[in-house]
């Protein structure tokens, strides 16, 4: 990903914010039979504080991509969408696309099967925790053995970034009024309203984040 001095995004905390709102990644590695991609959902450290994260991949994707041995990328994608000129009012412009990107590369390590467990642990922690009515991996008699076997079909593992990209690409080049009738227009009900990205927005410039070039 191209970095833009405009929209650079290197603030540790909010990386870890998006990482930890939006888990679901793609994890690319270069082979010697060609790049290989995968999607899972990937989580923050809990231990560290930096951008370290921890996941876990189905058996032999282990292999397929090298874990251990080869470089892997993580890419997680926020908020994004579409933006059109006609937002900007009278004047030349053209369509573009906002959206928030972090991008972590490094070697993962292996993480032992008492460390994987605690991960895939986290895991259902963190989605089934947002239901009425959570289930837990060890809630029943024989949940240990039947986790235990399928446990042993995941690799479970932990990256530490060599590299980190981040991204925010907010409209912080255009002007304030400007800025403000894109969050209109996302927080609107047309066809490209997201509110999410709308609050994104509203994020990054009422922290200051943004800077006119």
């Amino acid at each position: 990903m191209r970095q833009n001095p405009s929209f650079t995004l290197a603030d540790v905390a909010e990386i870890r914010r998006l990482i930890d709102g939006n888990p679901w990644a793609t994890m690319m590695s270069s082979t010697p039979d060609g790049l290989v991609a995968s999607h899972y959902a990937v989580l923050l450290d809990e231990t560290r504080e930096d951008l370290t994260v921890v996941g876990h991949v189905g058996r032999p994707d282990d292999l397929v991509h090298g874990i251990g041995e080869t470089e892997m990328l993580l890419v997680f994608q926020g908020p994004h969408g579409y933006i059109s000129p006609g937002w900007y009012g009278d004047v030349a412009s053209v369509p573009t696309w906002n959206y928030t990107a972090v991008h972590l590369a490094g070697v993962p390590e292996i993480l032992s099967a008492e460390e994987n467990l605690v991960v895939l642990d986290r895991l259902v922690d963190r989605f089934e925790g947002r239901l009425p009515a959570p289930r837990r991996m060890w809630e029943r008699p024989n949940d240990e053995a039947f986790v235990t076997r399928l446990a042993a079909g995941t690799v479970g593992f932990r990256l530490t970034p060599t590299r980190v990209v981040a991204k925010r690409k907010l409209s912080q080049n255009k002007p304030p009024e400007t800025i403000e009738a894109i969050i209109a227009e996302l927080e609107g009900t047309g066809p490209y309203a997201d509110a999410a990205l709308a609050s994104e927005m509203r994020r990054a410039h009422a922290a200051g984040n943004g800077t006119r070039s």
